[in-house]
């Protein structure tokens, strides 16, 4: 969420963001509002203190002189003072809960570069990648392709876990598995540290990471324990630091994490988001960066250039397009996203999204740095590196042969023991 330094002192920079997003002011006077009549409260209860203090005071005084009656005259004027005291701390505990609940809403300032746009429709193209591949043949769709090869079982997993779920088998499986080992292993070799983390989280750090107003919906929820299955390790690894304050020397902290993921993925989809393109359990590696705020945009960055690298070494079409304002979500400032080429679909769809956070996050989960004038907010920055079933689907789309096997990506064959080509499972 955004520092209430900021809503005190430069309200004018929210308010001309909330322009760009055609979001009405509504929230931010209400935040003001709440603000001052959380001071109010706080300074009627200081004033209430002082006076119970100083009636202290003259009672000790009064009854040290054997004064009695302005002993009791004083205990009269004060007997209602402390209820008056518990009443105001409450009203400034529930002004102050009202104050962030809000807070937390108002979404992230966007970066100058962000396209201005009122949806998806308004991102515009970074950059294109790679080769797009011309067939002699009709290509198939990767749900016609699953099929053919039964490297996929939807109907049975959906028979033990309902739709949307699969079993991977044969070649396609030991692909994952390849796609898993090759994309950990480019990143610690860019100086990123393999961490995998828990696949279950409690609702305070949820909240951190995310506004569960908009996430809640596609998150799956743990009976009875006060749980949530994360919908991506970028959730888990950001909030590793919650309520920490870390010693700057530790800066940048990088990490690549390695989870299933786990997403409800409610609502209507097209044709092309079937097979295992759309699922509710996937496995992502994610990279997470937790910089020094004068840093971040440099990281952002080498995010970028990381995810474009790996997927040029995959030898894939895809474009890097600019995430516009209609299309930005809560929590980052400026996104990238990479979006594969898929000739089943003639269409290009996502399958990395790159983000900085600045220090939205951090003010959630109340996550510092160690300086000479006091504790200061870091930066969090995220980026998929392989969403492991999307990337299969585009392998799969772009690398097939007229005879339905798959050409597996060079930087991939050794991983896969040699082997060249995805064959057909028998059963």
């Amino acid at each position: 969420m955004l520092s209430m330094d900021l809503f005190r002192n430069q309200v004018d920079k929210i308010r001309e963001d909330h322009n760009k997003r055609g979001l009405s002011h509504e929230s931010i006077d209400r935040v003001l509002a709440l603000d001052e009549e959380w001071k109010g409260a706080l300074k009627e209860m200081e004033n209430s203190r002082r006076e119970r203090n100083l009636a202290a005071k003259g009672i000790a005084e009064a009854k040290k002189t054997g004064d009695v009656a302005t002993s009791e005259k004083i205990m009269s004027d004060v007997k209602n003072l402390g209820e008056v005291i518990s009443a105001l701390d409450k009203k400034a505990n529930s002004l102050l809960e009202e104050r962030d609940k809000i807070r937390m809403s108002i979404p992230n300032l966007l970066h100058n570069a962000v396209p201005v746009g009122e949806d998806e429709g308004g991102n515009t193209q970074h950059s294109l990648h790679g080769v797009k591949p011309d067939f002699s043949f009709e290509p198939r769709t990767h749900n016609e392709l699953i099929e053919m090869n039964k490297w996929v079982d939807l109907e049975r997993a959906a028979k033990i876990a309902g739709s949307r779920f699969f079993f991977l088998k044969g070649d396609l499986a030991r692909l994952e598995m390849a796609l898993q080992s090759y994309a950990v292993d480019f990143l610690v070799n860019r100086g990123f540290t393999f961490v995998q983390p828990p696949v279950m989280m409690n609702r305070p750090a949820y909240e951190g990471v995310t506004d569960l107003s908009d996430f809640e919906t596609v998150m799956y929820g743990i009976t009875p324990d006060p749980l949530y299955m994360i919908a991506t390790s970028e959730h888990p690894l950001t909030a590793m630091y919650m309520d920490e304050v870390i010693e700057p020397s530790l800066l940048p902290i990088k990490m690549v994490g390695v989870s299933a993921c786990f997403r409800r993925e409610v609502g209507a989809h097209g044709l092309s988001d079937r097979g295992i393109w759309r699922v509710h359990q996937f496995t992502k590696i994610e990279q997470i960066v937790i910089s020094h705020p004068d840093e971040s945009w440099d990281h952002h960055e080498d995010l970028l250039q990381n995810c474009v690298d790996l997927w040029d070494e995959l030898g894939l079409h895809y474009e890097v397009v600019n995430i516009c304002t209609g299309d930005m979500g809560t929590v980052a400032a400026r996104k990238y996203d990479l979006e594969a080429w898929l000739p089943g679909a003639n269409a290009f769809k996502e399958i990395v999204s790159c983000s900085n956070c600045t220090d939205y996050q951090a003010n959630r989960l109340r996550m510092r740095y160690r300086t000479s004038d006091g504790n200061a907010a870091v930066h969090t920055l995220n980026s998929t590196a392989v969403a492991t079933s999307r990337a299969l689907v585009a392998i799969m789309e772009q690398n097939q042969l007229e005879d339905g096997r798959v050409t597996v990506p060079n930087c991939l064959v050794s991983m896969m023991g040699g082997k060249t080509h995805l064959e057909p499972c028998k059963w």
